[in-house]
């Protein structure tokens, strides 16, 4: 399978996962935000172990495909997952935290940012 096919089916489980986990993820970045922690709440989608953020949702509690971690864009920076250099781009094209998901995608092969409303058909179009 080559690595777009690959990354393609990884979104595709993802996606369910997010229908699935997406009001416990907007509760977390409001809260992230509320609490004063962030403006920049990203949630890490992974199957493998990653030491960045916070593990909010596990595969085994939830039966899903991916584990989720909570983070922020200061600790991307901070780890350099983000280069300081970068920050303002990322700030300028970061969406709506109250609409949109900001998710780091890991995998293996690649790591891609990706926004993803927290309205979702449960269905693919």
């Amino acid at each position: 399978m080559e690595n777009e096919d690959i990354t393609k089916k990884l979104l595709e489980l993802l996606r369910e996962d997010l229908v699935f986990y997406s009001d416990m993820i907007k509760e977390v970045a409001m809260d992230m935000i509320k609490e004063g922690y962030t403006k920049y709440p990203v949630f890490i989608a992974h199957q493998h172990e990653v030491k960045v953020g916070e593990p909010i949702l596990l595969i085994q509690d939830y039966a899903r495909d991916f584990n989720i971690n909570a983070t922020t864009l200061e600790e991307l920076v901070e780890r350099k997952l983000v280069l300081p250099e970068r920050e303002a781009d990322f700030k300028a094209n970061y969406k709506d935290p109250k609409v949109f998901i900001c998710i780091l995608l890991i995998t293996v092969i690649s790591a891609h940012f990706i926004y993803v409303p927290y309205k979702m058909k449960k269905e693919l179009q």
